[in-house]
């Protein structure tokens, strides 16, 4: 999936944020070690919707799950959660 053509990160909500990940196979470890000073925290607060990270970070984050899906994946884990 190209990245213009990736869904809004301001779109995507907690819950999809974590079945995203799931789905692409990380823990929230293994994005810590893949992208640099995200913390298995920052993801933590993401996925429960008590902190957000910067869109930037948020983009990254996307990036680097979407290597992993198909656009239908994607596209049904953030219309759908």
């Amino acid at each position: 999936m190209a990245s213009s053509d990736l869904p809004d990160v301001d779109d995507i909500s907690p819950r999809a944020w974590r079945l995203l990940r799931v789905a692409a196979d990380y823990g929230q470890r293994d994005v810590e070690r893949e992208i640099e000073s995200v913390q298995q925290a920052h993801v933590s607060m993401l996925e429960s919707g008590s902190r957000a990270l910067s869109p930037v970070r948020r983009q990254q984050l996307l990036s680097l799950y979407v290597e992993e899906l198909d656009a239908e994946q994607i596209r049904v884990l953030i219309e759908h959660f």
